[in-house]
């Protein structure tokens, strides 16, 4: 009988080596974001366009025959969609966030970025929906 409880032990060990590494601890991790929220809302038309204009859409960048996506005035927001650059509401997992920050190489604006005040713009407008207004 005594043989019995000792393997009958020993089965139980075997079976705990298999069982406790399968227990794990969940442990949720909030990332500050990289830039300041900024509550107010963001217009396309007069704060992100601009930016556009300023730093991206000129001869032999992102232009209309030049690298994707045209950020010219009237096709930058069809073109960010098109090119599945942004992803509404979630600026971490939108492709345009990662050229700018430099997670993408190469940075843009190409041999000026990353810019903060570029960032903060563009990450919020991603942040607050992406809308065309």
């Amino acid at each position: 009988m005594l043989k019995k409880i000792i393997s009958f032990t020993a089965g139980l060990a075997i079976i705990g080596m298999f069982a406790i590494p399968g227990c794990a601890k969940h442990t949720t991790v909030v990332e500050e974001s990289p830039v300041p929220i900024d509550t107010a809302t963001i217009s396309f038309s007069q704060e992100v366009q601009p930016i556009f204009t300023a730093s991206c859409a000129k001869a032999g960048c992102h232009v209309s025959g030049g690298q994707t996506p045209n950020l010219s005035k009237g096709f930058a927001y069809q073109s960010l969609f098109d090119e599945d650059m942004i992803v509404p509401g979630d600026p971490t997992n939108s492709e345009l966030m990662g050229w700018l920050t430099g997670k993408l190489s190469p940075v843009m604006p190409l041999g000026s970025g990353p810019d903060p005040a570029i960032n903060a713009v563009i990450y919020n407008w991603i942040l607050q929906g992406a809308l065309n207004n």
